[in-house]
């Protein structure tokens, strides 16, 4: 799920980050490094992502969509030493939280839509509807998943010499943690490794924008994003009942693009770097593991966002204004070294974000 609306706040306050592309682009970057975050790829593949009434498709189908969707998403990347397929396995008690009241309101929801439904005249076979709350660690939909997913991942290395040119990791629903963390964590202890090349070039693919954060604060030079292309701007298309037409629509083409951590990073230490109240004891890491800190306050997965604060009426810009007059007084970062927070240095500075008002809320005008 990730931080609502940062993703666009981010493209739009920084939009040389984002780097359209195609299967046939040969100006794509080579990387070592190529991170699947299953769970988006599976919903994608298994059932339409909107609110209508839609029929399931058998579980060969899906099988068949999660399969085609990965080769092709390896074909377009080529990683040169290792691919890493995280799939999310159990959660942290905050996370499982969230992900409680997301299905109590989805189930509510669904509820609502089948009533519509029925009102007008259709039918609902509810015995063939895919329920997505199925995709979760420890159902059989997973347990059969898991196994396709081996027997697939042994066919490929043995039958297409792209994936033998690579190391193959594949992490099942039952291993404990989220994809995106798993992945992390795999990162890290390459890194602690003492022959680990400092100039590793990473893609992750997954579309939570949470995925930034964790990016970021791996402190890799060479890092990007593979993500669906959005258009913000777009109108919402008319939605098609058939679900087999609404699912090939959705991994049908690969309108990707990258989107550069390595990017992010120079704009980033240029915004902070260039200030006119930046201290003497300015370190770009430093204040990188501030900035993700200060953005956590807007929420996430594992924490509430204050009320006070929202990214649409401009919540990162007024905390990271404050952040800059204030850095200098702190007398140093609101984190230490390891990303830990500092105590009293946080506790000033939260007091300082309490004295702000809040932004009037205006309606918006109907369309």
């Amino acid at each position: 799920m990730g931080i609502p609306r940062f993703y666009k706040w981010l493209s739009e306050r920084y939009p040389l980050i984002n780097n359209p592309i195609t299967e046939n682009n040969l100006t794509l970057p080579d990387f070592d490094n190529f991170y699947l975050d299953m769970n988006g790829i599976i919903h994608n593949c298994s059932h339409p992502q909107d609110d209508e009434v839609a029929q399931g498709l058998s579980m060969k189908d899906m099988i068949l969509g999660i399969c085609r969707y990965i080769d092709r998403l390896v074909q377009l990347i080529r990683p040169v030493k290792v691919l890493y397929l995280a799939v999310d396995g159990c959660a942290p008690r905050a996370k499982m939280n969230q992900q409680r009241s997301r299905r109590f309101r989805s189930a509510k929801t669904q509820e609502e839509v089948f009533a519509k439904a029925e009102s007008e005249g259709e039918k609902i076979d509810l015995d063939t509807l895919f329920d997505s709350n199925c995709i979760t660690p420890g159902t059989p939909f997973m347990a059969e998943l898991h196994e396709h997913m081996k027997f697939f991942i042994q066919k490929k290395i043995k039958e297409d010499p792209v994936w033998q040119r690579f190391e193959t990791i594949y992490s099942g629903h039952n291993v404990p943690g989220e994809g995106e963390h798993k992945i992390m964590s795999y990162i890290r202890e390459e890194r602690a490794k003492p022959d680990y090349n400092p100039n590793t070039r990473h893609c992750m693919c997954g579309l939570d924008a949470d995925l930034i954060m964790l990016a970021l604060v791996s402190h890799e030079p060479h890092f990007s994003l593979l993500r669906k292309q959005v258009d913000f701007s777009a109108p919402r298309k008319s939605k098609a009942k058939n679900t087999t037409k609404q699912v090939t629509r959705q991994t049908k083409e690969l309108h990707m693009q990258l989107l550069s951590i390595t990017i992010l990073r120079q704009y980033l230490d240029l915004e902070f770097s260039s200030d006119p109240d930046c201290p003497d004891f300015y370190d770009f890491d430093r204040v990188l593991n501030d900035w993700i800190c200060i953005c956590a306050l807007c929420g996430n997965d594992f924490l509430p966002h204050l009320p006070s604060l929202d990214i649409a009426e401009g919540a990162i810009e007024r905390l990271v204004g404050l952040y800059k007059k204030k850095l200098k007084h702190f007398g140093g970062f609101l984190t230490d070294i390891n990303g830990a927070i500092h105590p009293q240095r946080f506790e000033e500075y939260v007091v300082v974000v309490a004295l702000l008002k809040p932004v009037a809320r205006t309606k918006r005008p109907k369309p």
